[in-house]
This record gives structure tokens, sequence and C-alpha cells, in this order.
């Protein structure tokens, strides 16, 4: 009778490593019990257990509350902090927008709207981990200090075909794309006759 084969175990050296580590491990833990240090210890490893199963969840990462939007299909109309918080000349020009371009047939969503400084921050660093400096960085994002965003002085829309509706008849009602590298951004830039000025390049070009 045939019989299977044996699997093969460790190499000594690894498994008395690994004894190694348990014994320095236990040692550890008993000195914590036994200094009164157990429920630091507990809470460490449930914290490192827990944020393991969460996928490394980060309960300070911006929200809803920030002006985030996320995936949600958003518009002018809706009682989120994004669009409540906007200036409010900007939103009804938004709106009367949004109202002849749906009447055209395009709908019109905001992608984002109104940023909490922290927000603002947090897309800043996103860029500049995304683009590898802060110099090209700021051809997409604004600080906190010179966004108008965090200000509620901007929108961007989507989808792309609203976003070109925008473009082609925002100014007759004041909005203006502002930045060339950016079709679905805009603020009230439009003189009274319905002008926009050329838009920057991009936002490094804003200084």
């Amino acid at each position: 009778m045939n019989r299977s084969p044996r699997a093969p175990g460790l190499p000594p050296v690894l498994v008395a490593l690994a004894a190694l580590v348990a014994l320095a491990a236990a040692t550890l833990v008993v000195g914590a019990v036994l200094e009164g240090r157990a429920g630091p210890v507990r809470d460490a490893v449930r914290a490192v257990t827990t944020a393991t199963a969460l996928g490394g969840l980060d309960e300070g990462a911006p929200g809803e509350a920030d002006g985030r939007i996320g995936d949600r299909e958003v518009t002018i109309d809706d009682d989120v902090p994004a669009v409540t918080r906007l200036d409010p000349e900007l939103r009804a020009a938004v709106r009367e927008a949004s109202r002849a371009a749906e009447a055209e047939g395009i709908e019109v969503h905001l992608t984002s709207g109104w940023r909490s400084e922290a927000y603002q921050q947090s897309l800043l660093d996103e860029a500049v981990a995304t683009y590898g400096s802060r110099e090209e960085a700021s051809r997409w994002v604004a600080s906190p200090a010179t966004s108008a965003h965090v200000t509620g002085d901007a929108v961007d829309v989507g989808p792309t075909d609203a976003a070109y509706w925008f473009a082609e008849h925002g100014a007759r009602l004041g909005l203006c794309q502002v930045y060339g590298n950016e079709i679905w951004h805009y603020e009230l830039r439009a003189t009274t006759d319905g002008t926009c000025p050329p838009p920057l390049p991009d936002g490094a070009a804003a200084g």
C-alpha cells in the first residue's frame, strides 16, 4: 500500500525564530498586565484588528458636511452642504441655467460645489500624490486659501454634455468657464453684457 508523501516541515531555523517571536510577545503582554497596562494593550490589539477588518477606514476623512458629493447625482435643488452653502447669486444662476439646459433635454448635475477648507486640503494632498509635485497639482486643485469652492463661489457641473452647454450658453446668465483645462468649473464672472473673460490656461495661472 502506497503512503501519501509527508508535507515537508519548516526548517529548524524558522521554527526556532517563530518560537522566539511568540515568547517575546508573551513577555510583553505579561509585563503589561503586571504593570497595570492590560487595558491599553487590549485596546491597541482591538484597534489594529478593527482597522484591518474595515480596510483601514479613516473616520477623519471629509464627508457630506465638508461638501463631499462622491458618486451621487446631486442637483442645484438638493439640500446638501455642497449646494446650500453656495453663494445665493451663484446658486440662482446655476438653477436658471439648469432649467434652460433641461428644457433642451440636457440633464445637469453638480459634481462639486462648496467645500470646507479641510476637504479642499485633502483634494490638494491627493493631487500632489497623484501628479508628483505641488506645482503640477496646482494646475488642477487650488489651495484652501485661494479656492473659489471654499468661499462658495464655484461649481463643477456634469455630465460632459451639460458642461459644454454651460460653456456655450452660461455667459448670458453670468456663468463663465474659468480654466481652459476644466470644462466643468464655472463661476459668476461675466460682465453686465454677458461677456466672459478668456479662460486661464489652468489653475496655476491664477497665481
